[in-house]
Order: structure tokens, then sequence, then C-alpha cells
């Protein structure tokens, strides 16, 4: 599934408040319920779902990109946002560096396998520094999308 599909404009944040992992994450739900693609009675649910994802082990995956997510039982369709930090977070990345990039997912457990295929697609685009340089640049949501439709495709589970 590509994450072009998955996203609109409303689900990007281009100036995501917060220094360390747990307050964006929660200033993404809340941006997530604000806009109705979250209902706010799943907000602790959620939020503690992502966190116990994070102990086990950080979803910072390196050059300045996180990719927190969680699999839940209590959602009928996959909920998506693709946050920017320019000052960066803390989200204790496997290479210590601070996050810029945060593309949260809270997927429906049915959906288990589907998913873990994207999330490895989102990995491999942003291992691309044009795709991360270009993404910092982006001025509003839809020349972020822009660029997240652009990538080409291999197979239904690339970006």
């Amino acid at each position: 599934m590509k994450l072009a599909s998955l996203l609109t404009p409303d689900q990007v944040i281009l100036d995501l408040p917060g220094d360390v992992c747990t307050e964006a994450t929660a200033a993404i739900i809340d941006h997530l319920i604000s806009i109705g693609r979250l209902k706010e009675a799943l907000r602790e649910e959620v939020l503690e779902l992502l966190k116990e994802r994070e102990r086990q082990i950080s979803t910072g995956i390196g050059s300045g990109v996180a990719i927190p997510h969680a699999f839940s039982d209590t959602i009928d369709q996959v909920v998506v946002a693709f946050a920017r930090s320019k000052g960066g977070v803390d989200f204790e990345s496997l290479d210590n560096a601070p996050v810029n990039f945060i593309i949260l997912f809270i997927v429906p457990k049915k959906e288990y396998k589907m998913h873990l295929q994207t999330l490895a697609a989102i990995a491999r685009m942003f291992n691309n520094c044009a795709v991360r340089q270009r993404l910092m640049e982006a001025e509003d949501a839809d020349e972020v999308l822009d660029i997240f439709a652009s990538r080409p495709s291999r197979n239904s589970s690339e970006l």
C-alpha cells in the first residue's frame, strides 16, 4: 500500500511540537482526534499501545526518521499521520540522532502482515537522502503528498 494513498493534507503536520517521543506522539494523536481520524475515546489506549511498542525497541530507525506504530483490535481502518519537526525529536533512535520525520501508523490487527510490508517500504524510501531533503524543504502539505506520490513503485507494497 502506498503512503500517498493513506494520507490527505489534513494528516500532514509540518511544525510538530514536542522535544521527546512521548510529547510528539501525543501531539500527533491529538491532531488525528481533532481532524476526526481517531475517536477521542481511544486516545489513552492508542498512546499506551505506542508507548509499549517504543519500550520494545525504538521506532527511530535512523537518518532522522521514526515510524511509531501499533496494532489495535479497536479500530477498523488504518490511521496514519506524517509529521515534520525541524528542530528534531528525541526518539532514542538507533543512530542516536534527533528525528525530523515521523510517520505514525495505527493498524487493525487483522491487517498486520500487509502493513509490515508498508512499514518496510517507508523505511526504504526514507533511506534516500534526496527524499528527506525535499521533505525538509516542503512548504505545505500538498507538496509533501506530491513527494510521496512521485516515488517510483516496483510492486504494490512500495511507496
